[in-house]
């Protein structure tokens, strides 16, 4: 579902957010208002090329982002798999929904920017995230990247859950071919160089062996190379400091303790107050041999190290080049040791992987084949049912007469991702003509008919989120009620965005936005405002002025909204 749409400086539309509910949504207002801005907004959401000129006058630049709750079974398919994996941000599922925000920016130069997680993508990635979010359907060329492979998954929803299921096995099953595969083939493409590599491997993990290196060892030794560095001024301030405290027999202040102590003997018991001076005093001379006795015993261990230095130097030296050369640190250099030990494993055990492989790859293969026809049997038949189904929905949507075709072909590699075979759906928009492919045989409006006649008869096997472009072209009265009552019954399940000018559809809507142009400032500027009580009233009004004025519209739209 797309929660939210923000846009800033798209041409007429200097700043605007839609928060988008579940169910019918629908975008209405005057022609020129802007509300192309809107769709093409969407198109560049979905990886869709910039049209020139489309940054608003003065600014440096146009900006998009939509936020969209995505089921987590979607985001688990292999192939958009393999596409979050290579972004940089990660996408964090909350029970069975996850959360992901998509951006595009445009320069006023044409330059422009994808962004997922508010990380930089690639157009690619949008194309390939948002067709899985968004089907989008109108005049628009954003029309030609979901049509595609929205005809499959037209077709995959019409055959029901069950095909779904057996869609899902079908697609691990290919995952597993690819994977296995690549890894024959990058295994066999070491084997020319396995004994050069098992050389290398082999000496780095002795050499990190032989190194016996822990994690704690560089900053303790980095430590004692700094006292060794300073161990002449280390010893003369620790010998200073003992010749302070105990010196000679006379001075020092062991000395003077020792004769302070002396002094205060003959009047022992005499005053309690003072006899607590005098075991302060006692306490001063236990703690004063304590320190004397710790400073000796530093300045010999410093003075007795001779050659220290240069044994810690060495080892230091040691794990310092072993850190550049294998990441950085301690831990990364013992991680490099685990990874060449599985490497060696590896390439010592070449032959047993390549035939273990090969073995499984056949399995594999085996598996992905006996699903892949069953998927084909059941695709066969469901593409029967769909060519009489969709007929009378056809007729329902002011296309009397107009047929739909399933052209199941062999898919140029035997197996695809989604099965041994491509979908493509062709249209005749009247009796006695022959069927075409449907981007080329249906005009705006027809098309986004077509599209909605296919979508929701069956459970979704690709995009939950509609979008719908000037629908409603070219019809009006009972046809345009019918065309908004098979959006209302699409939006049951799914969330329907449609940008209409009709009021027959938008009365029917859940959420309403109006987009207001105000022509009197230069550059002109449009606003878009979720409309409800009143509001909608008057936009529903306006709609109808048309076919009436005044009381006679006001109650028209009274009546179309309690409908």
């Amino acid at each position: 579902m797309l929660r939210e749409l923000r846009i800033e400086n798209l041409l007429l539309i200097e700043r605007a957010e839609l928060r988008f509910g579940a169910g019918l949504n629908a975008i209405t207002g005057e022609t020129g208002a802007g509300k192309t801005i809107l769709a093409h907004s969407l198109d560049l959401l979905m990886g869709g090329k910039a049209r020139d000129g489309i940054v608003r006058p003065g600014a440096k630049e146009a900006y998009v982002e939509g936020v969209f709750e995505a089921p987590a079974a979607a985001l688990a398919d292999p192939q958009l798999a393999e596409t979050i994996e290579r972004l940089p941000g990660t996408i964090e599922v909350n029970g069975s929904t996850a959360e992901l925000v998509l951006g595009r920016r445009v320069s006023a130069a044409g330059r422009t920017g994808a962004f997922v997680q508010s990380r930089s993508a690639s157009a690619a990635d949008l194309r390939a995230l948002g067709s899985s979010l968004l089907a989008f359907y109108g005049q628009h060329e954003h029309r030609k990247l979901t049509l595609a492979s929205a005809q499959m998954q037209i077709l995959d929803g019409f055959a029901g859950d069950e095909h779904l299921r057996l869609l899902v096995e079908y697609r691990r099953a290919h995952a597993s071919v690819v994977a296995l595969t690549r890894e024959l083939a990058e295994l066999r493409e070491r084997d020319g160089a396995r004994e050069r590599d098992l050389d290398l491997l082999r000496f780095e993990l002795e050499e990190i062996e032989a190194a016996a290196l822990d994690a704690s060892e560089h900053e303790t030794l980095t430590a004692e190379r700094e006292r060794l560095r300073h161990a002449e001024g280390l010893m003369s301030a620790t010998g200073e400091g003992l010749t302070a405290l105990v010196g000679s027999e006379d001075d020092g202040a062991a000395a003077g303790l020792a004769a302070a102590t002396q002094a205060l003997a003959p009047v022992q018991g005499v005053d309690s107050s003072l006899d607590a001076i005098a075991d302060r005093l006692a306490g001063l001379d236990v703690e004063l041999a304590d320190i004397a006795g710790e400073l000796r015993a530093y300045r010999d261990a410093v003075d007795g190290q001779p050659g220290r230095l240069a044994d810690v130097e060495a080892r230091l030296e040691t794990i310092e080049r072993l850190q550049r050369k294998h990441g950085g640190s301690v831990e990364a250099v013992l991680t490099h040791a685990e990874r060449c030990a599985t490497e060696i494993e590896q390439l010592e055990n070449a032959e047993e992987r390549d035939a273990e492989l090969e073995s499984r790859i056949a399995a594999a293969h085996e598996t992905r084949s006996s699903l892949g026809g069953e998927l084909s049997a059941s695709r066969g038949k469901a593409a029967r049912k769909l060519r009489k189904r969709v007929g009378d929905e056809l007729a329902a949507l002011a296309m009397e007469g107009a047929t739909i075709d399933v052209l199941l072909t062999p898919h140029p590699d035997d197996f695809g991702p989604n099965g041994a075979e491509t979908v493509e759906l062709h249209l005749a928009t009247n009796p006695g003509i022959p069927t075409a492919p449907l981007a080329d045989a249906a005009s705006g409006g027809e098309l986004s008919r077509a599209m909605l006649a296919l979508t929701g008869l069956g459970p979704s096997a690709g995009a939950s989120t509609f979008v719908f472009d000037e629908i409603d072209a070219g019809i009006g009265g009972n046809t345009a009620r019918a065309v908004g009552e098979r959006l209302q019954r699409l939006a049951d399940g799914s969330q329907v965005i449609t940008i209409t000018h009709l009021p027959q559809v938008a009365s029917l809507a859940s959420a309403h936005f109006r987009i207001r142009k105000l022509a009197d400032q230069s550059p002109a500027i449009a606003h878009v405002d979720l409309v409800e009580g009143d509001e909608l009233v008057a936009e529903i009004t306006r709609m109808l002025g048309g076919e009436g004025t005044g009381e006679v519209a006001t109650r028209h739209a009274r009546e179309l909204l309690a409908a």
